[in-house]
Formats: C-alpha cells, structure tokens, sequence
C-alpha cells in the first residue's frame, strides 16, 4: 500500500477526532475543582474512576465510529506490543490525579495506532483551550502553528525531565528513576519530575524544553507524545537508541542536537 492513501485519509480524519476529543474535554473541565477532592486513597480512586468513566462516555463509540474496523486498546496503563491493526489509544483524563487533586496539567487525548505505530494524535487541554494535534507525515501543530523542537546542542543548557509512569512500579523502577534524575542533575542544566508524561511531551515538541524520558511502557502516556515529538523534528528512540514503537520498554524523546549526549547519561542507569 502507498503511503500516500493512509496519509490522505488519516489528515481528513483529523477533524473529526479534534472535534470529538475537544467535546470529551468539556466534559472533563465540567468535572474539574479548585480544590483536591477525595481524602482516602479509596476516595482518590473512585474520583479517577468517575473521571474516567465520564469522559468515555462521550469519547469511545464516536472514535469507533470515525474509522471503521479499529478496536479500542481497554487498559490505559497497558503497556507492550498491540496486535496488527488499527487500535486507539486513549487516555481520557491525562494527568487524572492532577485533575483530582485541583491542579491545571491535565488533558483529554486520542491517539490511533497502525501496527504499533502512532499515525494520528489530539492533545486537547481544556482549561487553556489548547489543542496539540499531529498525523504522521504531515507535522504537528499547537492550535494552527507548527511546532518545531529545540535547536540545542548542550545537554549542559538543556532542560529535561521524566517522572513515573503509573503508581505501585517495581522497586527497581523507581531506583533507576532516582538514580536517572541525579544523573541529569549532574549531566543537564535543571530536571524536572511531574506527571503525566503527555504533559511534559507537549513542551518538548514545542521546544520549550530538551528531552523527556521514562523507564516504562504505558502505551497511553507515550504514543501521543511520540508522535508530536517526531513530526516536530524530534528524535524518538528507546534506551538502546533505537526507533521507539508502542513495543518499547522504554522512552526517549529529545532535541536532535542533545539526544545522543542524552542517550550516553541513560544508558549508564543499571
């Protein structure tokens, strides 16, 4: 198959799912407080849920319907190889504990996947209006101005950061994260360590910071970001420096310029 045919009605199904993602982030903006809601860790959980559950209500079947013959990847924290095709990936409160806990780094994204390759993504903040979209081949953009990454060359000027994937990884996960953070601290200029990963792809594909990386594989943290990165000149890899997939068991995004001096300070990480 050429190129061209997917490229062609993956850019006129870009509207469609702009359109759909931004009504779903209505819904979540209607949900968001000021103030922390949920004292308990059963409390936090049920409003993540309830955010959850909400906003697929008004995402999931109108995403179906705009491409015929995908399926829906279930679990948003899933990570690993998808099965051939065309599957969403979806994450209807990015940032969810953010949005329950009153803060403002949260988004509504929908992402489709090929055969384990991002080719269409929207990033939509509510609260900002703002709107990250990107389908392969054709660049990404921040409403309707194209993104580019940043022209740096000094890791020793570059601000990067990663954070956790999901809560209740293993204990080495969290060590290499330690041990990554220090590292940077000594290699980079500034670090910083947040969640959720989408969040802080969106500033690296904008060039408003360096590189981001992960030692995780949660499909619906990554695959938008990756695709923004790419089509904004980035350069996507895994730990071992090659082409990342949703197959990676771990992530780089970066500036061109700093992605190999940045590479050489991770792959030091037992």
């Amino acid at each position: 198959m050429s190129t061209t045919m997917p490229f062609a009605a993956d850019t006129t199904l870009l509207s469609e799912v702009t359109a759909v993602v931004k009504a779903a982030g209505l819904t979540l903006r209607q949900r968001h407080t000021p103030h922390a809601r949920g004292v308990s860790l059963d409390e936090v959980v049920a409003e993540i849920h309830a955010n959850d559950d909400a906003v697929l209500a008004v995402l999931r079947e109108p995403l179906l319907r705009a491409r015929p013959g995908s399926r829906w990847a279930e679990d948003e924290l899933a990570g690993g190889a998808l099965p051939p095709g065309e599957w969403w990936v979806v994450d209807p409160a990015e940032g969810n504990i953010n949005h329950v806990h009153g803060m403002e780094d949260w988004a509504v994204t929908a992402t489709l996947v090929r055969d384990n390759q991002p080719v269409l993504t929207v990033v939509h903040l509510p609260l900002t209006g703002d709107t990250y979209t990107a389908v392969a081949g054709g660049g990404a953009r921040l409403n309707d101005r194209p993104l580019k990454v940043s022209a740096k060359t000094d890791l020793g000027a570059a601000l990067v950061g990663t954070g956790q994937a999901r809560p209740g990884e293993d204990e080495r996960t969290f060590r290499r994260i330690g041990d990554s953070v220090t590292a940077m601290l000594v290699n980079g200029l500034v670090v910083r360590v947040s969640v959720p990963a989408t969040m802080q792809l969106i500033h690296v594909a904008a060039g408003r910071t360096d590189a981001f990386w992960q030692f995780s594989d949660v499909r619906s943290g990554l695959v938008a970001g990756a695709l923004l990165v790419s089509e904004a000149g980035g350069t996507v890899t895994d730990l071992a420096g090659e082409p990342w997939n949703a197959a990676g068991r771990d992530f780089l995004a970066a500036a061109p310029g700093i992605h190999t001096a940045a590479l050489e300070v991770l792959t030091t990480i037992a």
